[in-house]
C-alpha cells in the first residue's frame, strides 16, 4: 500500500509517503493444517501463514510495472509458438484426426497458456482430467487456477490424496463451494491412473478397476529448495532482499515530489508498522479510535515538519539495524527543496528496475524496463541472441508442462503423436526474411 498525502501549511509544502514493507512476504512458517469444511476428518495445507499468500503475490506483482511486465514476458517466451501435436516419426504436424479433434475441443493452446501463467507466478500448476463414462478415454482436460487450489495433507508415503478447489480469497469457503478432486501420483500419474482403471495390475497383481471416479487432478510443481507443499518461487528473492520495496519506495517518493512541483521542501517517509506500534502502545482496540489516533499522529508529523514555530527543534524516532545489516527507521525526513522534480531519483529507480529484471531472469533491454536511448546499448544481433537464449531456458518448464498432454495422448492410445513447443527463432536482416519458427528437438 502506498499513500501520498499533500501538506500545505504556513507556506511550506511536504509529503508523507507510507510504503508497505514486503521483505517478510515469503517468511518461512510452520504449516498449521486446517480442517476441510464439511469433511472434519480431512485437512489441508494453507497457502501462506494466513492462507492469503497467492492473492498477496498477485497484488504485489500487479502493483509494479516492471514486475508485471517481467511476468508477462516470461509467459510469452515460455509459450513460444504455442503447443503443437506432431508426428512422432517425422516431427511434422500430426494427421491423426482424433488427436486434432481432441485438441480443438479442449482449446489446448488456451489451456497451455493458462498453465504457463500459473507456473510463472506460483511455480506450480494444476489441471483436472475427465474420463469417459467407461473410463476408456480422457475426454476433457481443464485448467484449475493455482491461487484457488489447496493441497490436502500428505500421507506417510508423501502422497497428497486430494486437491480442494474453491475461492479462499475472502476466508474459508463453505463445504458446498469446495470441489474435492483425487490427485494422481505426482511422479507417475499415468501408472497411477492405469492402475485405478484396471489397465495395469495393482499391489495384488490383478488388473481390475479400483474406482468409479472419472475425474482426477494432476499437480505440476517446479522443483525448489525445501518445497513441502507450495513452492517458493526463485523470484521471491526480490521481496526478501528488499529490491521490490526499494523500487516502490523510490516510485512513491518521485510521484510525491513531482506532484508538489518545486515548492516541496520535505519528504517524510513513515514505516508501515509505525502506526500499529502507536495503537499497541496506547492499547487502543476500537477500530474507529485507532483510525482517529493515526489521523492525529499524521497531523502531529505535518505540524512538526511544516510548522514555522518548530524551527530548530529535535524529533526523536525509533531506529535499529536488522540482522541483514539494513537500517530501519520509523520516520525519516528528507529535505528535497531546490532539486529538479523527480530527477534525482532517476539513477536509483534505474538500478532498482534492473534488479527486479535480474530476479525474474529477464534482460532489461528485452522488455524495456529502463527506457531511453542510452540504455539500448545492445545491437540487433545481441538482442536476437538474448531472445533465443531466453526461449532455450524455457525447456525445463516445457518438459514439466507437457506431462498432462503426454499422459492424455498415451492413455487415449495415440502413441504416434507427441506434444512439442516450437520456439520463435529470429533471422538476421541480411537474409531478407521475417521471423520464423524452429522445432524443438526431442
Amino acid at each position: 500500500m502506498i499513500e501520498l498525502v499533500d501538506i500545505a501549511k504556513n507556506g511550506v509544502q511536504a509529503a508523507i509517503t507510507t510504503v508497505e514493507d514486503t521483505t517478510g512476504v515469503f517468511d518461512d512458517y510452520r504449516i498449521q493444517f486446517k480442517a476441510v469444511p464439511g469433511r472434519p476428518k480431512e485437512t489441508y495445507a494453507p497457502f501462506g501463514v494466513d492462507d492469503q499468500l497467492p492473492y498477496k503475490i498477485k497484488e504485489l506483482v500487479g502493483s509494479d510495472e516492471v514486475s508485471a511486465q517481467n511476468k508477462f514476458f516470461n509467459v510469452l517466451t515460455c509459450y513460444g509458438a504455442g503447443i503443437q501435436l506432431q508426428d512422432e516419426t517425422t516431427g511434422e504436424r500430426t494427421k491423426n484426426t482424433d488427436a486434432l479433434k481432441w485438441a480443438r475441443r479442449n482449446a489446448l493452446n488456451s489451456f497451455f497458456l493458462e498453465q504457463i501463467t500459473d507456473i510463472k507466478h506460483y511455480f506450480f500448476a494444476v489441471c483436472v482430467i475427465i474420463l469417459s463414462k467407461d473410463g476408456s478415454q480422457i475426454n476433457r482436460i481443464v485448467h484449475k487456477e493455482a491461487c484457488y487450489v489447496r493441497l490436502g495433507r500428505a500421507d506417510r508415503r508423501g502422497h497428497i490424496p486430494y486437491i480442494y478447489y474453491g475461492n479462499w480469497q475472502y476466508g474459508t469457503p463453505r463445504a458446498d463451494e469446495i470441489e474435492r478432486v483425487p490427485l494422481l501420483n505426482e511422479t507417475d500419474p499415468f501408472g497411477h491412473l492405469a492402475t485405478l482403471m484396471g489397465r495395469e495390475p495393482g499391489a495384488d497383481g490383478l488388473c481390475r478397476e479400483r474406482t468409479k471416479q472419472r475425474k482426477f487432478a494432476l499437480l505440476l510443481r517446479f522443483p525448489t529448495v525445501g518445497c513441502q507443499y507450495y513452492p517458493t518461487p526463485y523470484y521471491a528473492a526480490m521481496f526478501r532482499g528488499g529490491s521490490y520495496f526499494e523500487k516502490r519506495l523510490i516510485s512513491a517518493a518521485k510521484i510525491a515530489k513531482m506532484k508538489n512541483h518545486a515548492s516541496v521542501k520535505y519528504q517524510v517517509e513513515v514505516e508501515h508498522s509505525y502506526w500499529r506500534k502507536i495503537i499497541d502502545e496506547e492499547r487502543i482496540t476500537d477500530p474507529e479510535e485507532a483510525a482517529q489516533r493515526i489521523k492525529k499522529e499524521k497531523e502531529n508529523i505535518r505540524d512538526f515538519v511544516a510548522g514555522v514555530h518548530n524551527s530548530g527543534k529535535a524529533w526523536i524516532t525509533g531506529y535499529y539495524i536488522d540482522p541483514a545489516g539494513n537500517e530501519v527507521r520509523d520516520i525519516r525526513v528528507i529535505n528535497i527543496e531546490g532539486a529538479k522534480e523527480g530527477g534525482d531519483y532517476a539513477d536509483d529507480i534505474n538500478v532498482a528496475a534492473n534488479t527486479l529484471c535480474y530476479a525474474d531472469n529477464v534482460h532489461p533491454n528485452l522488455v524495456g524496463a529502463v527506457p531511453g536511448k542510452s540504455q539500448s546499448n545492445n545491437s540487433g544481433s545481441d538482442k536476437r541472441e538474448l531472445f533465443t537464449m531466453k526461449q532455450a531456458l524455457e525447456t525445463a518448464f516445457h518438459d514439466l508442462l507437457l506431462r498432462p498432454i503426454e499422459l492424455c495422448l498415451e492413455y487415449n492410445g495415440w502413441e504416434d503423436v507427441r506434444a512439442a513447443v516450437p520456439i520463435v527463432q529470429l533471422t538476421t536482416l541480411d537474409q531478407h526474411k521475417d521471423a520464423k519458427t524452429a522445432k524443438i528437438n526431442g
